[in-house]
């Protein structure tokens, strides 16, 4: 589908979320936090989440969901698409980020990266979503635009980091 001629131009800071429809692209910077792309192919809508950690350790089940945490944003996600009045085996999803930040890091370390990239994938396993497309781990950050009017999702992969 060629692109709008206007379209909401959104850019997630980290701990954000966002899900909207054919007029929209949707923008964010990642390191080691994880961002997940959800597509629904017939509607063209479709939202993005940047996670920066994997479990919310809150108190209670009435706790708020928070996008800062892998867990939280697959529920923000589940009732996206329920009050959309779809299915999730509907969607594609594509999954982005958790580079490692520090590689002079000790490796036999598991580091946050490392975390976010597993816990993601483990949550759209287990809630039966299959991953389309993926660019995780390796060095450095990432530049991601995804336009919800094609499902289409650009990705620059900067491999230089800081050492310390």
């Amino acid at each position: 589908m060629d692109e709008p001629g206007f379209y909401i131009d959104i850019f997630l800071q980290p701990g954000e979320f966002y899900f909207g429809d054919r007029e929209t692209r949707i923008r964010t910077i990642l390191g080691s936090c994880v961002s997940i792309t959800f597509w629904h192919p017939k509607k063209h809508i479709g939202g993005m989440c940047h996670y920066m950690l994997p479990k919310n350790k809150r108190a209670g089940h009435n706790a708020q969901l928070d996008g800062k945490y892998a867990e939280d944003t697959i529920h923000l996600f589940m009732h996206e698409i329920k009050k959309a009045r779809t299915h999730p085996h509907d969607y594609e999803v594509k999954i982005f980020g958790g580079g490692n930040q520090f590689p002079t890091q000790d490796k036999r370390v598991f580091s946050v990266s490392d975390q976010n990239v597993e816990v993601g994938r483990h949550l759209l396993a287990q809630h039966g979503f299959k991953i389309k497309s993926e660019h995780m781990g390796g060095n450095g950050h990432r530049n991601i635009m995804f336009d919800v009017w094609s499902g289409d999702v650009w990705v620059k992969h900067v491999e230089k980091v800081m050492t310390p």
